[in-house]
């Protein structure tokens, strides 16, 4: 869930404005405030637009909003921050500098540095810390990782992971850990680009796994961030392909097969995914079976932006010419930075695919 990083001096105030013009927005039906809502109220998790619409939403509601936005649970806690900010709460800080326990700290330190022998000696000097957690506020996601979810330089902390990163995940792992835990680790290793680069990546994924780790709760999130490599490793440790990873792999054949068993999740990511993915033929097939090209992407799949973003931002023009030609909304904005398809295109220079967009919206003006 992508989320709006603060600035560093917030303003409380603008904030309390802002909740106060999501409820007019609310108001007026603003499909991408919909979006907002559905995707950080904890009570409109599973509404349509429909209900959002229909519901009496009170400032408290729309506070609730813009602080899970920014990434704190509630508004006290948003409030919090901007009033009495501690060490934890200096965003800019990379997240090993932000821990104030200094047991929690030098554990992490021992990590980074590769230090089996004395890792080993902290974690039985100190056993409570392979089960332990620290808070980190203010972020879409690492809200609150225990030890064995550093491995994974996920988000990037130091750009490197030590080359005995896999003995260093045994020791703690010994230790006893969470299935929480485990399965959060997998899915940080399995989106990691620092650990593929490392070379870490495939081996984390079989040791975890090893460990019980359970390869479908991280299949979804390696395929949406193009982690190819880590999608075959999981499916060879018994994730399952369902529409969305047969769409996410270009597979034909597969996803004809699934799609007509798919459920609606299933049929939800693998349109977000073929769209991003550019696997134009699997979109014709999703389009075909009644699939909306006008619907923001699933919480976990660039949520933010729909279809259409997606495919102008990685260039996929036959993708991006069919979700206009199924009627795919030209002026919808994205969630964070308010801008249409078109706009994405120009952002990543996608020149051609932004003409044709313009061209497009001002089609749409004349019909209107």
């Amino acid at each position: 869930m992508p989320v709006r990083v603060l600035p560093p001096n917030p303003s409380l105030e603008h904030l309390k404005h802002q909740a106060k013009d999501l409820l007019k927005e609310h108001a007026a039906h603003i499909p991408s405030v919909a979006q907002r809502i559905r995707e950080f109220h904890p009570r409109f998790r599973r509404a349509s637009d429909k209900e959002i619409f229909d519901a009496h939403l009170k400032l408290s509601d729309a506070q609730l909003t813009i602080a899970r936005e920014s990434g704190f649970p509630s508004w006290p806690r948003l409030k919090r921050h901007i009033e009495k900010p501690s060490l934890a709460d200096r965003l800019n800080l990379p997240h090993h500098e932000r821990i104030e326990d200094p047991i929690f700290r030098q554990a992490v330190d021992l990590l980074d540095a590769g230090d089996v022998a004395r890792l080993r000696a902290h974690l039985k000097q100190h056993p409570e810390l392979s089960h332990q957690r620290v808070l980190f506020e203010g972020g879409n996601y690492f809200y609150n990782p225990t030890l064995l979810e550093f491995i994974a330089e996920n988000p990037t902390r130091r750009g490197r992971l030590p080359a005995n990163i896999v003995d260093i995940a045994r020791v703690i792992l010994d230790a006893g850990v969470e299935k929480a835990a485990l399965d959060e680790a997998l899915m940080l290793v399995a989106s990691s680009n620092v650990a593929r680069e490392s070379g870490a990546q495939l081996p984390l994924i079989d040791l975890l796994c090893d460990y019980r780790a359970d390869p479908d709760r991280a299949i979804r999130t390696a395929a949406v961030f193009a982690e190819f490599e880590a999608v075959h490793a999981l499916i060879r440790r018994g994730a399952r392909v369902d529409l969305s990873i047969a769409t996410a792999l270009g597979r034909v054949d597969d996803a004809r097969r699934l799609l007509s068993t798919a459920n609606a999740e299933d049929r939800h990511w693998a349109m977000a995914l073929a769209s991003q993915l550019g696997h134009v033929e699997i979109l014709r097939m999703l389009l075909d079976a009644g699939e909306d090209p006008n619907r923001y992407n699933p919480v976990g799949g660039h949520c933010h932006s729909t279809p259409l973003h997606q495919a102008a931002a990685a260039n996929h023009a036959d993708v991006v010419k069919l979700l206009v030609e199924r009627g795919a909304q030209l002026d919808w904005r994205d969630t964070m930075w308010n801008a249409t398809p078109a706009d994405w295109a120009r952002h990543e220079g996608r020149s051609e695919i932004e003409a044709y967009l313009r061209v497009q919206e001002a089609r749409s003006g004349k019909k209107e």
